[in-house]
């Protein structure tokens, strides 16, 4: 363990990871408790399209990816306002940044390995820009969640009766998405447009089967997200895979394991 840490871009490597897995699983459960699991994964479709257009122009392509998943995060929310189900609204902008990462790969030569890098993450690559920009946003959604904390608990649960309270449950619902479209393209990095939902959805999926509340949920999933990364990494590491799908497969594991366990108490708890 320790002759990992002796290179900066395993150290880089695992700041990153620590403050994506955090992330991820605070808001990761709101999302999954509100229903809204499939967001994660459209906004990260959705930022294919943001990256290639920083890549077309020659801008950092999470500054675009950014931009891009913010506003379509927004325009989601308005659609599921209208007639259209929340899962079309997605749908939609999932097909809208796919169409034009596609029309742009058309158009340019020369950055589809860099888009590759996107796609399948690239945690070993991080750069200190990378890092700064990570820590940042990471900083700022820790920052929000704690700050709304408890209208945002009060939203996932009864958005109704939030209505009827005064709380502005429209701008905390676009802050929510939105903040799910930052912690996206701040995972991009870490384990690619491909495999960023999962790390939104599995560790929340892990810590509901063993939590008994709304605070042992979120503290479940950081663990299991943490546990996650960090096995991941030294997974990758030493048998030469890749990071992001190692993270992944490791959460995956750990979902397994967690049901089969909880299944055996109950039925261990019937025979007795």
């Amino acid at each position: 363990m320790l002759e990992i840490l002796q290179y900066s871009f395993m150290q880089r490597a695992f700041i990153a990871g620590i403050m994506v897995a955090i992330i991820c699983s605070a808001i990761g459960t709101f999302i999954v408790l509100k229903r809204l699991s499939m967001i994660g994964d459209g906004l990260a479709h959705i930022a294919l399209g943001g990256v290639a257009l920083g890549l077309f122009f020659n801008v950092y392509p999470i500054i675009t990816a950014l931009l891009f998943s913010a506003i379509s995060a927004l325009g989601i929310n308005r659609l599921r306002k209208t007639k259209v189900h929340g899962d079309v609204a997605i749908a939609i902008f999932f097909s809208a940044g796919l169409a034009v990462a596609v029309v742009l790969l058309s158009l340019a030569n020369g950055f589809n390995v860099n888009l590759f890098s996107y796609l399948f993450g690239s945690i070993l690559t991080v750069n200190e820009t990378d890092l700064q920009i990570v820590m940042g946003l990471g900083i700022l959604t820790v920052g929000a969640i704690i700050l709304f904390y408890k209208e945002f608990v009060y939203l996932t649960f009864d958005e109704e009766s939030a209505i009827v309270s005064g709380i502005p449950v429209d701008k905390l619902n676009d802050a929510l998405v939105i903040l799910t479209a930052i912690t996206v393209v701040v995972s991009i990095k870490i384990v690619g447009i491909l495999l960023v939902s999962s790390l939104l959805v599995v560790p929340t999926a892990i810590s509901l089967q063993i939590s008994k509340n709304f605070k042992e949920t979120i503290l479940f999933s950081t663990v299991f997200a943490i546990l996650s990364v960090v096995t991941g990494l030294i997974s990758s590491y030493y048998f030469n895979i890749a990071t992001g799908g190692a993270i992944v497969l490791v959460s995956i594991i750990f979902f397994i394991a967690i049901t089969l366990y909880k299944n055996y108490i109950i039925k261990l708890k019937s025979n007795a």
